[in-house]
């Protein structure tokens, strides 16, 4: 994938049966499907319906293993904090974000406020400074209103170096794709899930 629109990421999507097969060949014990857009902009509620297949395919293929999709793990990361009320950052164009705050409100969480950053390339994505990112919190306007900050709706974008800063910064659990992922993963292979600098989600708490 080179531009993230909602062609490619079909596209993309397509190609994970066959990916899921190929990994579990090695027998992993668990899987992780580490781009939220592609699952949410294929309809709300759709990560149960792929997290399904795709440990179906692993199992047909005699290598059963859990799959993790980023987007099922923020969206139960958020819940599992208890945050009720979220600000969101992303990556995608306006398009894509209204997407996911409409995914993860049909989750049962309130999105206050989000801010979409409109990188359309995907290594664009990946070379956003994480630096940049409390300063986009800070300019949001409705922080008091919300439980929780998610600093990226994307695992792609580089976040983690920020995740502590913002958190001193606004008082306020943050956690993001790549670390609802990490935390969902661990979880899965009944590991602890303490990381140090990880942010609220991976304090060992939940």
């Amino acid at each position: 994938m080179k531009h993230v629109t909602k062609e490619e990421l079909s596209k993309m999507d397509g190609a994970s049966d066959i990916c899921a097969i190929e990994l579990s060949d090695a027998a992993v014990n668990v899987m992780g499907y580490a781009c939220l857009v592609a699952i949410m902009s294929m309809g709300n509620g759709y990560h149960r319906e792929s997290q399904a297949r795709l440990h179906q395919a692993t199992v047909d293929n005699g290598n059963p293993a859990p799959v993790v999709s980023s987007a099922g793990a923020l969206v139960d990361g958020i819940k599992a904090i208890g945050a009720k009320r979220v600000a969101i950052v992303a990556p995608y164009m306006k398009p894509l974000t209204e997407l996911v705050v409409d995914y993860i409100r049909a989750e049962g969480v309130d999105v206050v406020e989000w801010r979409a950053l409109e990188i359309s390339d995907n290594l664009a994505v990946a070379a956003h400074d994480p630096a940049r990112l409390p300063g986009i919190v800070a300019s949001m306007e409705h922080l008091a209103d919300v439980d929780a900050v998610v600093l990226s709706a994307c695992v792609q974008m580089p976040s983690l170096p920020a995740v502590s800063i913002v958190e001193a910064q606004i008082g306020k659990p943050v956690l993001t794709a790549a670390i609802a992922t990490t935390w969902a993963m661990l979880r899965a292979l009944d590991l602890d899930t303490r990381v140090p600098g990880g942010g609220t989600l991976l304090s060992g708490a939940y």
